[in-house]
């Protein structure tokens, strides 16, 4: 004769076995390390400082 189990331990371990493997594939996914994510946010920056610096300022007469 078997083990006795609980039923809804098993299932309710079953479900953390499976959320943990999903979430494991999207870090893998997903995931970005702090160096990519301070490169990028350099390279926005930079593209903010050239469309500013290309920004045309309205002249006087116009106002």
């Amino acid at each position: 004769m078997g083990d006795v189990i609980n039923l809804r331990r098993a299932r309710k371990e079953s479900e953390r076995r499976k959320d943990e493997r999903r979430a494991e594939e999207n870090r893998v996914r997903f995931g970005r390390t702090k160096q990519q994510r301070d490169a990028d946010a350099q390279s926005e920056a930079a593209r903010l400082s050239r469309l500013d610096a290309h920004r045309r300022e309205p002249s006087p007469a116009d106002e």
